[in-house]
């Protein structure tokens, strides 16, 4: 294969493998914008300062990361770990809800004596109580009942070790490459960690794939089914206030998803919100347990504030705050128009004395940006390729447009031909001709017969004197 095909295949290969991806592969995997919670009288904006250690927030629609704090750092997921486990269940019944209703499990003591004396949160399943899978689902996902999870472990897999590594088996799945479960519940903190990241694209698949898990996961109150154990059935309700219409913490956007509580782990969270049409995820771990000093004076002087309350919940308050200022603030911005031209190419061997084909990017480029943040400020970085060889077709990927904010990588866009240049013949033909003139190999021929002459003269003069000699 010559240079000049070589290089045309790399470039159509390029194309072919940018073509494969969407739109939303443009995109960097994840950049970290400052949320704000307004502006002084100044008009200087106002850091959000968030009470979880760990934050992680993400356009549902795009695939945008817009806010990433220790996202990648191992922690103690507690109840979160449940989420996982609700995953295997619908799995197990493929989202299918007339089965999840018309399946029933129990267990025995093997499901509750690792629950005794650990205050863990339960639905009031009794030993050997039949109830129905969906049932389960709600109880694991609304009141956070351990029991739950215990049950429909070994209800599916014989015991929870089965379980556990077919939870661990999904999270390789998933790509949760800094997972580990070692429980159904999150009650253990041994060996039983995973991240923000991590948890948010377990929650995306369940989010994605089953419209089950969606319309439990949105529910503040339910009613189990009666059992022989429960004749009128069991009201249990959602530990996430954001759902409850009389709680100081209601958010009417947010759609779920699941908090999780523990020592170890701090208050933690993930959930989900749509408004007008844009949906964002959002995980946090590691918020206070405990009421702050300050807190303690906002209460005393707000008596209808949350800080007024004992108990303040302080993964829901980032969450509610994250979900405003990302519908304030941020705004769909045109970054890039896909019929601009950006650039030119130098072309080689081009027909009719074309020597460059101008360049435009593949796509436009449309980004979620707060408002407080100027175009301006986005860099734009254009490469293009050298040595590029006629012919060249239209849509061919000859360079790429980077642009950043605040040195990280926002997106991608490849550049490509505007327009065909077709090769001309002769002028390659003259080009390589001229390009042989000045190489080395030329010159070393030209030595070589230069010297070859040389020595053909010599010969000849010294033929000529020794025959006027012999005269």
């Amino acid at each position: 294969m010559t240079k000049t095909y070589f290089k045309r295949f790399t470039v159509m290969l390029m194309a072919v493998l940018m073509m494969a991806f969407s739109m939303s592969d443009i995109f960097a995997d994840a950049y970290n914008f400052t949320p704000v919670t307004g502006s002084d009288d100044e008009g200087n904006l106002i850091k959000l300062e968030l009470n979880s250690e760990a934050a992680y927030m993400v356009n549902m629609d795009t695939g945008e990361v817009v806010i990433d704090i220790n996202s990648d750092e191992q922690r103690v997921p507690a109840s979160l770990t449940k989420i996982m486990t609700a995953i295997l269940l619908l799995d197990e019944f493929e989202g299918d809800e007339s089965k999840l209703k018309s399946t029933t499990y129990s267990a025995g003591s093997e499901a509750f004596d690792e629950l005794y004396g650990l205050g863990a949160s339960t639905a009031d399943i009794q030993p050997y109580e039949e109830v129905t899978c969906l049932d389960l689902l709600y109880a694991l996902m609304l009141p956070s009942a351990c029991e739950a999870a215990n049950i429909i472990a070994i209800g599916m897999c014989g015991s929870l070790e089965d379980f556990i590594a077919r939870m661990n088996e999904k999270a390789s799945e998933l790509e949760m490459t800094n997972t580990h479960f070692s429980c159904t519940h999150g009650l253990s903190t041994d060996d039983n960690y995973t991240t923000c990241a991590d948890i948010a694209k377990m929650c995306t698949y369940a989010i994605d794939n089953y419209e089950v898990f969606k319309e439990v996961v949105s529910t503040y109150s339910y009613t189990l089914s009666a059992t022989d154990y429960h004749p009128d059935g069991t009201d249990i309700y959602n530990t996430n206030l954001m759902l409850c219409t009389g709680s100081d913490y209601y958010y009417s956007y947010c759609l779920g998803i699941k908090t999780g509580t523990l020592d170890e782990a701090g208050r933690c969270f993930a959930s989900y919100s749509i408004c007008e049409g844009v949906r964002y995820l959002t995980v946090t771990m590691g918020a206070p347990l405990d009421k702050k000093d300050e807190d303690v004076t906002k209460g005393e002087e707000n008596p209808d504030s949350v800080y007024a309350a004992d108990t303040v919940y302080y993964n829901l308050i980032d969450h509610i705050n994250l979900y405003e200022w990302a519908y304030d603030y941020i705004e769909l911005v045109d970054l890039v128009d896909a019929n601009s031209e950006i650039r030119e190419a130098k072309v080689e061997y081009g027909e009719g004395g074309r020597d460059y084909v101008a360049l435009k990017p593949e796509s436009g480029c449309k980004i979620y940006l707060p408002s407080y943040i100027s175009t301006d400020d986005i860099q734009r970085d254009v490469v293009v390729y050298e040595n590029v060889v006629a012919p060249v077709y239209k849509g061919d990927v000859l360079g790429m447009l980077t642009l950043t904010y605040e040195g990280e990588t926002i997106a991608e866009i490849p550049l490509v031909a505007t327009e065909s240049v077709n090769r001309s013949t002769v002028s390659a033909k003259t080009k390589v001709a001229k390009s042989y003139f000045g190489s080395d190999v030329f010159k070393i021929a030209l030595a070589l017969i230069l010297a070859f002459f040389v020595v053909f003269v010599v010969i000849h003069i010294m033929r000529v004197q020794n025959r006027y000699k012999k005269k």
